[in-house]
């Protein structure tokens, strides 16, 4: 073994000494940011921009300054449901993010195409470099909840958002089919690796409610969210329906109108802290 220059960079030697890489990125000095929450789904199209959006505009109501950071980068539907069509502003050093109608602050790769409707052609390395720029690049101004729209799945985007942003928490969001608890599990799995605390599971499109007799439907099968829930130890839960006046306000750019009762309990988990 050769005599150590300790600069593990260049080091084979697998050590007691070897020296962990911070791979963190530093918020801008002039940003403020007091706490980040990851919202994730180890599957696509379970709704987890609607429970991000949902979140921001429940804390941004209850008084706080909420804010959005949309890292699915080939998908990113944050702006539209929020109302936002806007390019976003900069200076030479930094981005400013766009503000929705009630104040929450939102950047999105959205904002900074020529044409919302662009494709995002792009392979991993540069979209997880955006991501990191979103978070180093852009005046947050004075936020206290950040809720970062990952993309679906465990791959290179989560794993730079964990490794690079101070998650403080993640809340996995899920729908009420088969495959659900073996989806959830690889959420808290990586979650565990990266060490991460869950906070909660929302189960989106869990029941329909008939409007005539108020009846409640299991179209995709009884509940799971609570026997997944106290299988892996998380706490909060919560369920959404399906409803189709959420989907059409959601189009209209109207998510912060609507009423989101249902994720009371885990906003206020989310606002007491951990110790709740």
């Amino acid at each position: 073994m050769s005599e150590c220059t300790h600069d593990c960079s260049t080091c084979q030697e697998n050590c007691g000494e070897r020296e962990t890489q911070d791979l963190s990125a530093k918020l801008n000095p002039a940003a403020s940011v007091k706490k980040v929450i990851a919202v994730v789904s180890g599957k696509g199209g379970v709704g987890k921009s609607l429970v991000t959006g949902l979140l921001a505009s429940k804390m941004q109501s209850r008084g706080y300054q909420a804010a959005v950071l949309d890292a699915d980068i080939t998908g990113p539907s944050i702006p539209k449901s929020f109302g936002i069509h806007e390019h976003a502003r900069g200076t030479e050093e930094l981005l400013i993010p766009c503000y929705s109608n009630k104040g929450t602050q939102i950047m999105s790769v959205n904002l900074i195409l020529d044409n919302e409707t662009d494709p995002v052609v792009w392979r991993g390395p540069v979209i997880a470099g955006v991501v990191t720029q979103f978070w180093s690049d852009v005046l947050w101004d004075n936020v206290d909840y950040m809720f970062v729209d990952m993309p679906p799945g465990t791959g290179d985007v989560p794993l730079t958002v964990f490794q690079s942003l101070p998650i403080d928490g993640i809340v996995i969001v899920t729908s009420p089919q088969e495959l659900v608890s073996m989806i959830v599990a690889k959420a808290v799995n990586m979650a565990k690796l990266m060490n991460i605390p869950v906070l909660g599971i929302v189960e989106n499109m869990s029941y329909f409610k008939c409007p005539d007799c108020g009846k409640e439907h299991e179209i995709f099968g009884a509940s799971k969210v609570d026997a997944v829930a106290k299988e892996y130890g998380i706490k909060h839960t919560a369920r959404l329906p399906i409803d189709p006046v959420i989907a059409t306000m959601v189009d209209a750019g109207e998510i912060e109108s609507i009423n989101a009762d249902a994720l009371d309990e885990l906003a206020d988990f989310i606002e007491k802290g951990e110790n709740s």
